[in-house]
């Protein structure tokens, strides 16, 4: 699946981004609309990660969806 698809099915995807990164809120998943650049952002943000591993992490999960 592609970014593009991710953002047409954000709804379907928001609850799986939800149980790979727990700490996500409802706000900040739904706030994302499929971003990647904001997702990883705020992977960032909330766990303190550098932005290569939150990019390997975002990749690795799209990955298995």
């Amino acid at each position: 699946m592609n970014w593009d698809q991710v953002k047409g099915k954000w709804n379907e995807m928001k609850g799986k981004a939800q149980q790979q990164w727990g700490d996500l809120t409802n706000d900040e998943v739904d706030r994302i609309e499929g971003n990647r650049t904001e997702l990883v952002g705020l992977l960032q943000q909330k766990y303190g990660k550098s932005k290569e591993v939150a990019e390997r992490e975002v990749d690795d999960w799209m990955a298995k969806h």
